[in-house]
């Protein structure tokens, strides 16, 4: 699915319908599951969009299910619809990192913006993973002693510093730095600099 989808997952058939018909009709790309297992066997790194889940279904519930995402590593952002006012599912929920948590029967114009929300935090989160993994790809072109360079001088350290920690001379220091800035495409320390923070901040 290289499209945003709005994935639909609820135990209730007229739910699942009456959702894929309203979203389809406003443009939206839907695929519905009648489980969260369906949903999990199904499910690939790869998609984006956002969840709409319910939290109370047969065999394994919204928040289960949820867990399960997180322990995956799969990002997409949950949207909880329950019909029934349980505050202590929905405070787990959304300290789980649920985008929101909605009642039925929905309001149409609230779960639309809440959608639209949910989907700019879904493009957000893909367009960091993608410059976290070109930086990645960058760095793995690096070798030992470029990686070791690099480290020292993003932390400030002098040619000269360098050159006598790694037993080698202020000339072959330049030149490792020269080409570890070219695999790296940084144009200045500054970037550089900004290219490793960036890496870390996505990282944690």
């Amino acid at each position: 699915m290289t499209e945003p989808t709005i994935f639909i997952v609820d135990d209730d058939a007229p739910v699942r319908d009456s959702l894929s018909l309203l979203l389809g009709l406003k443009g939206y790309a839907t695929h519905s599951f009648a489980s969260a297992e369906d949903f999990l066997s199904a499910c690939q790194p790869e998609w984006h969009g956002c969840l709409l889940l319910d939290i109370r279904m047969a065999g394994m519930n919204g928040l289960e299910l949820q867990q399960q995402l997180l322990s995956r590593q799969i990002p997409l952002p949950i949207i909880f619809i329950t019909a029934h006012g349980d505050v202590a599912a929905a405070r787990a929920a959304l300290k789980a990192g649920a985008a929101d948590f909605l009642e039925k029967p929905l309001d149409d114009r609230l779960l639309l913006a809440t959608i639209t929300t949910a989907l700019k935090r879904s493009a957000y989160q893909r367009d960091e993973a993608l410059v976290t993994q070109e930086i990645m790809d960058r760095m793995a072109r690096l070798t030992a002693r470029e990686r070791e360079v690099m480290e020292k001088v993003t932390l400030g350290e002098p040619n000269r510093e360098i050159a006598r920690q790694l037993g080698i001379s202020p000339r072959t220091v330049e030149v490792y730095k020269a080409r570890m800035m070219e695999k790296m495409q940084a144009h200045s320390l500054p970037e550089l600099i900004l290219l490793v923070l960036s890496l870390r901040k996505n990282s944690d």
